[in-house]
């Protein structure tokens, strides 16, 4: 295999020691043998940090007793570590995903090792990075051991996900499929939301979302659209079959034309094949997708994102519920930002009413504790499903008053009444 070193799991996380920095790839490409592997030596070792964005599987790391060896240093909290982070057995750095790579790059937090799962080495000894480049690069590249999980069943993608087994310490081979995610099914909150979202996509548009019911019914609601592009962070299933039927061609794209554009990717295993060396998406850092001064470039990019909450004068919480810590700050601001300057760009965040409890997500303050995720001087597009609003240009009365008029009826009085308190005069 190109003379790389094939070991058992046992032996390559071997190479590990007591106070060592571990980096893992993240998303579908989360490779679980190594970690399950590294945790069943937590007897021998002590103190060793495991940084990563969201990973999948179940990270038995962040759990008793093997937290007492291993601690979490999140940049993104996903579920799997979602508790011991806010038990106090791990810790989240707040960071724009675009930035992340600059932890490693600028050697501020140094890696001594970097788990990676690849592709099969191809003829010329060089493997695919598959589904999740996002900060994989930047960490192999810094890191002084990288220890990869070599897997047949990782389709190898085009672009800057690709590795020379020269750079791979040692690896071991497992024949696994790789993590699959299926697609929600919306309630009627969520297909009125999506459909208010689709109300503002405009042909040729370039468009950033993520996973999960919203997007979906978005993207389900553009079947008559044309030429639209993606450019995006992450993207899922609901995809395929605008790029099936010629809808999504990116001819319009400024940067990257024709290709489909994004970081990493997470989905079902007909997603997965869909991506396997087709010369149509091109997977790219995060450093790449996610900056700015590149988003901006692209032609009307529509940028869907949620919200947990949201305040009468705009401020978006996305990240936490109160103190407790739910995901991460992730790519919203850069993509905000990016929308809000592309030409005809719209920047929309996109959120239901109310909680599946009936608590109102559109508040008069946020919750003690909770981070602000996008501020109010960003924040455009608000939707939910009583409607859309634009908050740019309008003052705080007027915020408030827009935003009252898309809450759910139950809560409007309510707001209505805080507005007033708050500005001293009826909203």
């Amino acid at each position: 295999m190109n003379d790389l070193k094939i070991v058992s799991a046992e032996e390559a996380v071997a190479n590990i020691k007591s106070g060592n920095r571990v980096f893992i790839q993240g998303a579908a490409m989360t490779p679980t043998v190594l970690v399950e592997a590294l945790c069943n030596r937590y007897q021998e070792l002590e103190n060793v940090e495991l940084l990563h964005l969201h990973t999948e599987g179940k990270a038995l790391y962040a759990q008793e007793p093997y937290c007492q060896s291993f601690r979490v240093n999140s940049c993104f909290v996903g579920g799997n570590v979602r508790e011991a982070v806010n038990a106090g057995n791990g810790d989240y750095i707040p960071i724009f995903l675009s930035e992340v790579h600059l932890l490693f790059r600028q050697n501020i937090l140094p890696l001594d090792v970097a788990f990676i799962q690849v592709s099969m080495p191809d003829k010329h000894g060089f493997c695919s990075l598959g589904t999740s480049i996002d900060v994989a690069i930047p960490a192999i590249e810094s890191a002084k051991t990288v220890i990869a999980q070599i897997n047949p069943m990782v389709p190898r993608t085009h672009g800057d996900g690709i590795i020379h087994v020269s750079k791979i310490h040692c690896a071991i081979d497992v024949n696994l499929p790789i993590y699959t995610s299926a697609i929600a099914e919306p309630n009627e909150q969520e297909r009125l939301i999506g459909q208010h979202v689709a109300g503002l996509v405009e042909n040729g548009a370039t468009l950033q979302m993520g996973i999960g019911a919203i997007p979906n019914v978005v993207l389900a609601n553009l079947k008559n659209h044309r030429r639209l592009g993606i450019h995006t962070e992450m993207f899922s299933d609901g995809i395929l079959p605008l790029v099936e039927s010629g809808v999504i061609t990116g001819e319009e794209k400024k940067v990257k034309p024709n290709k489909v554009v994004s970081c990493f990717a997470v989905g079902s295993q007909k997603l997965y094949n869909f991506m396997d060396d087709n010369p149509l998406v091109h997977m790219k850092e995060a450093a790449y997708t996610n900056d700015t001064a590149l988003i901006r470039q692209n032609p009307k990019v529509t940028a869907i994102n949620s919200a947990i909450e949201i305040d009468l004068t705009g401020q978006v919480c996305a990240d936490t519920i109160g103190k407790y810590q739910y995901s991460g700050v992730g790519g919203q601001m850069d993509f905000i930002r990016g929308a809000s300057l592309s030409p005809g760009g719209k920047a929309i965040i996109a959120l239901p009413s109310v909680t599946s409890k009936g608590i109102s997500k559109i508040v008069p303050f946020l919750k003690q504790g909770a981070g602000v995720t996008t501020t109010r001087a960003h924040v455009h597009y608000i939707v939910t499903e009583y409607g859309v609003v634009d908050l740019f240009g309008k003052n705080l009365k007027q915020r408030a008053q827009a935003l009252i008029s898309i809450a759910h009826p139950d809560h409007r009085e309510e707001l209505e009444r805080a507005a007033y308190d708050r500005f001293m005069a009826k909203v």
